[in-house]
């Protein structure tokens, strides 16, 4: 009898799960097969599959100069966008962790832009600030300055679009802000009898306290910027001169403007493995700096 409620125990859990398994078949495990399959193909959306091998790949490592491109852009986009959103977010956690009245509006209010930050109206937004009439170059004209061709110029552009990245810092500030509560006070204390100031305690108490929450945002963060497509999209088009041709982008005009399915597919398990390669070091290296409990 009791062998009997345990079975009904665990059917009721499998029916609880079976909604996220379905999901899980249809939108992930199944479409990530195929996309598999179809990489070694000629698929043009409408046709039937063609194998080809490795046809795919050869062109792409040997004939694709648009390839070589897109992916130069995107490692300077996610060496710009990852260390400045990381940084800038620790900032405003050890900011917002003073005892100041308010203090949980402003919390929230650093917040909210992680909410919107990444869709298409924030985007297009970002790009009337910063046009050659936008918000920004009516401010600092008023201060003199030249109007600046932030979304123009080569050397600028890359470095304009990271900003939307970086502006939703608030995840990243949220884990960092609930680390920085669970560092015991009587490691600060004991530094300051040591005569320890600000900065020698930042670099040997809290960076090390912080070191495996910096590894998540760091992994989590540097996924998120090889995959980054809408800033790109919306508010340059990949322009001018290709220099801010993230390889989402190239990913996306070959599967659904240029309806080389195969050839995207393809595209997409290479940054996979970029992916996958860059997550696998960043785990390696987290041995000589990643510091847990009583390591520290």
């Amino acid at each position: 009898m009791q062998r009997r409620s345990y079975k009904n125990y665990t059917y009721i859990g499998y029916l609880y799960i079976l909604p996220w398994i379905i999901g899980f078949l249809l939108l992930q495990l199944i479409p990530l097969i195929n996309s598999f399959w179809y990489s070694f193909t000629e698929f043009q959306l409408l046709g039937d599959p063609e194998f080809l091998g490795l046809a795919n790949y050869k062109k792409i490592f040997t004939a694709d100069a648009t390839f070589l491109q897109s992916l130069k852009v995107t490692f300077y986009y996610v060496l710009i966008a990852v260390p400045l959103k990381i940084g800038f977010a620790l900032l405003i956690a050890i900011i917002l962790n003073q005892k100041i009245k308010g203090i949980n509006l402003f919390r929230t209010l650093y917040y909210i832009p992680s909410i919107l930050g990444g869709s298409v109206a924030i985007s297009v937004l970002w790009k009337y600030l910063f046009m050659n009439q936008g918000v920004v170059n009516n401010l600092i004209g008023v201060l003199g300055i030249p109007a600046i061709d932030w979304l123009g110029s080569p050397e600028l552009a890359l470095g304009t679009i990271s900003l939307v990245t970086v502006w939703q810092f608030g995840s990243s500030m949220l884990l960092f802000l609930a680390g920085l509560k669970q560092i015991p006070f009587s490691l600060y204390e004991a530094a300051k009898i040591d005569g320890a100031g600000r900065p020698r305690i930042f670099f040997q108490i809290t960076l090390p306290s912080l070191s495996p929450i910096i590894l998540f945002n760091l992994i989590m963060q540097m996924i998120n910027a090889f995959q980054d497509f809408t800033g790109a999209f919306v508010i340059t088009q990949g322009g001018p001169l290709k220099s801010t041709y993230l390889y989402g982008l190239m990913l996306y005009d070959q599967g659904f403007k240029f309806f080389k399915m195969g050839y995207a597919s393809a595209l997409s398990w290479i940054l996979f493995a970029i992916i996958l390669f860059f997550t696998s070091l960043t785990f390696r290296s987290s041995e000589s700096w990643v510091h847990y409990g009583d390591s520290i």
